[in-house]
C-alpha cells in the first residue's frame, strides 16, 4: 500500500540535494533517489540512486515522486519527467519547507516544491510541478503557471500573472498586476515592469528582450 509519507526523488543533481533538506524537514521518509545509469549505486548526501526512471513503476505502490531536475534552459525535461510518472500510475507529492510560509488561502499545485524560507499569500495560485525557491515571495493574488521555476530572493507582487515554464532569476522583480507569456527567461537582478508578450530571455531594469526564443 502506497505510504503518502514515503517519497522517490527524480534526479539526483544540485536541486535534489535542496529538496532532500526539505523534504526532511517536511517529514518525509526518502526510498531513494532515480537518475542517470552512471549514477546507480552511488548516493546523494546519504540517500542511495536506486534506479534510473526506467524502474518508477516498482516504486508506485509505495511512495510518492518528487521530480528533482531543476530547470535545466527550458522546462522540457521536468514535463517530460512528470508524465511519465503519471503514465505509469504513479502520484506525485507537494512538499513545503518547514519554514516556507503558504498562506491558508493559497493553493498548491502537485508536484511542486516551496523550499525555505519562501512565502506564497493569500489567494495566490501554484500550478503544478513548480519549484518555489529559497526566499521567493509569490504575493496576494499571483497566478503562477505550471512547471515555473521561481528562483532564490524572486519578488512575484500583487495580482500578477506568470504563464507556464517559465524561469525567474534570483532577486528578479515583477510589480503588481504585469503578465508574463509562456516559457520565458527573466534574468537574475531584472524588474519586470510592463507584460511580456513575447516569448525570449528578458534582462535589465526594466527587464528588455535580450534574446528571442
Amino acid at each position: 500500500m502506497r505510504d503518502p509519507n514515503n517519497i522517490v526523488l527524480v534526479g539526483g543533481g544540485g536541486h535534489c540535494k535542496s529538496v532532500i533538506d526539505v523534504a526532511e524537514s517536511a517529514g518525509y521518509t526518502i526510498l531513494g533517489i532515480l537518475d542517470m545509469p552512471e549514477y546507480v549505486g552511488s548516493s546523494v548526501l546519504g540517500y542511495p540512486v536506486v534506479g534510473t526512471d526506467e524502474d518508477l513503476v516498482k516504486y508506485v505502490d509505495k511512495a510518492l515522486f518528487i521530480v528533482t531536475v531543476g530547470h535545466i534552459k527550458d522546462a522540457y525535461l521536468r514535463i517530460r519527467l512528470h508524465e511519465h510518472i503519471q503514465s505509469v500510475g504513479g502520484r506525485l507529492a507537494t512538499i513545503v519547507a518547514s519554514t516556507a510560509h503558504v498562506s491558508r488561502y493559497a493553493s498548491i499545485g502537485e508536484g511542486s516544491v516551496v523550499l525555505h524560507n519562501a512565502m506564497v499569500n493569500a489567494n495566490a495560485h501554484i500550478g503544478k510541478g513548480c519549484i518555489i525557491n529559497t526566499f521567493a515571495n509569490i504575493e496576494h493574488d499571483a497566478v503562477i503557471g505550471d512547471f515555473c521555476h521561481i528562483s532564490t530572493g524572486a519578488m512575484v507582487n500583487g495580482n500578477c500573472t506568470v504563464g507556464q515554464g517559465v524561469f525567474l532569476g534570483s532577486q528578479s522583480v515583477m510589480v503588481n498586476g504585469i503578465g508574463i507569456m509562456d516559457s520565458c527567461v527573466i534574468a537574475a537582478g531584472s524588474v519586470v515592469r510592463k507584460n511580456i508578450v513575447k516569448k525570449g530571455i528578458y534582462s535589465g531594469n526594466p527587464a528588455l528582450l535580450k534574446i528571442k526564443l
